[in-house]
């Protein structure tokens, strides 16, 4: 796409060398300008266009660059108002001024006129290159200012850097549940139930010193973890009101009815009664209703008295524009498996003797990754909503790429966390290990559009590169901290 742009500002090239106007030029401020020489094209990486121009623009006669762009807002969105490249720049060409702009500013904050040179071409040559602009305009790429030139450093430099960020982004990561450890710990010595109760921490909990000891409870670590994993399954539109459930039907509630034969109902009718998705079996006819949701409901009338927290509304989760593989239902019917595994299925020993136990690396990712695999089963295998049956039969509440996004990103993290607290450091390091040889499957579209700038292959599929990209784009390319970023400072220093 990019090199089809470049082909439209190559007939404006053409143009500006042989000063093929129709009429007196002048700049958007009304200037008149007076072209003693175009200069000569720079066929260097990098830079403006053209170099050792000399243009009278007024009264003034400047000598410098020139650059040429489709749009006026290209000169911010392709850098140059960070590139030192662009200090000499005299007169800033574009085709159409987008920006309503009469000047642009360099690096050095001087200011530089604005020459649109539409009006000043006949009508043949500027309808031509108008259409073909607009046909791929919107395609093309902007967020990240270097798109044009970081291709100047190499793929190795790339990669180091993203490497780099991918370990800090862990860090960052392990440090984060690491707090919600000890503010687990302490609301629970408060007898504070969340998220019913609103709190902020004093002093006596931010200058506290946490022990081992303090972190000794089972409980507290499974309810780490099922908060992440419910927050992780919730998406963007989802995630806060998971993790909210996952609060409020805590492990300490769901443990009561751990000796029940169908434990797994009972994790379900809590989750789907607290959460508030479930019809209210006792307003409608027998006909209405399934066996499964009239199920839930008689076990929920059993229960209910055990719980005292918040019972949340259909109204507060989002299904419009998912697909309904994503939809919280189907999301819930998955982490209620993933909470039976952390109570009563040992996943959490069994995560750790994988990751004590094989050393082959292929071979223990794989083993991982089947832990925390979730096909879908009974009911939901052929609905994805309550009594609405679905077209087709659902393969899985836990998918793939969900399954890596889950370990990378709360598995690792928390289980790196646990072996650095309880000094087992040589474990601690195999797990940095994991996250740095672990594979992630899957497409996203900031690490499709990055690292399809940044001119990568697969190697950014490794997840401390892939997490590398993600660090980049939103500490970086976004804050526009180009000169702050190792890739940006060496394309536009």
């Amino acid at each position: 796409m990019e090199k089809q742009i470049k082909l439209y500002e190559k007939f404006l090239y053409e143009i500006w060398k042989g000063q093929n106007f129709s009429k007196d030029a002048i700049t958007e401020e009304g200037k008149e300008i007076e072209v003693l020489s175009p200069g000569f094209e720079n066929r260097e990486l990098g830079g403006p266009d053209f170099i050792d121009a000399k243009v009278k623009i007024g009264s003034i006669t400047y000598s410098g660059d020139v650059e040429i762009d489709i749009l006026h807002s290209d000169w911010k969105a392709h850098g140059h108002f960070i590139n030192k490249k662009y200090n000499k720049v005299i007169l800033h060409i574009v085709l159409n001024n987008n920006s309503k702009q009469n000047f642009v500013h360099t690096q050095d904050n001087r200011k530089v006129d604005t020459f649109c040179i539409t009006a000043f071409l006949n009508n043949t040559l500027r309808n031509n290159i108008q259409k073909a602009i607009v046909s791929e305009r919107d395609t093309r790429l902007h967020k990240m200012l270097c798109f044009e030139i970081n291709k100047i450093v190499n793929e190795k430099e790339k990669l180091n850097f993203l490497y780099e960020l991918g370990l800090k982004r862990f860090k960052q990561k392990s440090d984060k549940m690491l707090q919600r450890l000890k503010e687990i710990t302490y609301l629970k010595e408060l007898s504070i139930k969340e998220p019913i109760i609103n709190y902020d921490f004093d002093e006596s909990f931010y200058n506290r010193t946490f022990t081992q000891a303090d972190f000794s409870n089972k409980d507290l670590w499974l309810q780490l973890i099922y908060e992440s994993i419910f927050e992780a399954l919730g998406y963007s539109h989802n995630k806060d009101i998971m993790k909210n459930l996952a609060k409020s039907a805590n492990i300490s509630f769901l443990r009561k009815f751990r000796t029940k034969d169908n434990y797994i109902d009972y994790i379900e009718s809590a989750l789907f009664n607290i959460s508030g998705l479930i019809p209210d079996v006792a307003k409608l006819p027998d006909t209405e209703t399934s066996i499964y949701t009239r199920k839930l409901y008689q076990i929920w009338n059993e229960i209910k008295n055990e719980y005292d927290g918040r019972i949340y509304h259909e109204t507060q989760w989002h299904f419009f524009q998912m697909h309904p593989q994503n939809f919280p239902t189907i999301r819930i019917a998955g982490g209620a498996r993933i909470a039976y595994r952390l109570i009563s299925g040992n996943l959490i020993p069994r995560f750790l003797h994988n990751i004590e136990d094989i050393s082959d690396m292929w071979q223990l990712t794989k083993e991982l990754k089947q832990l925390m695999f979730v096909e879908a089963e009974d009911y939901w295998q052929r609905h994805y909503v309550f009594d609405q049956p679905a077209n087709g039969e659902i393969k899985f509440f836990i998918g793939s790429s969900r399954i890596d996004e889950i370990i990378v990103n709360v598995m690792l993290p928390i289980i790196s966390i646990y072996l650095d607290l309880f000094n087992r450091e040589k474990l601690s390091q195999k797990v940095i290990d994991i996250y740095i040889n672990y594979y992630q499957n899957n497409n996203n579209s900031i690490v499709n559009e990055v690292s399809s700038t940044l001119l990568l292959k697969d190697a950014w599929k490794r997840s401390v590169l892939y997490q590398g990209v993600i660090e980049l784009f939103r500490s970086y390319c976004l804050q526009e901290k180009c000169l702050e970023c190792k890739i940006g400072a060496k394309a536009f220093g």
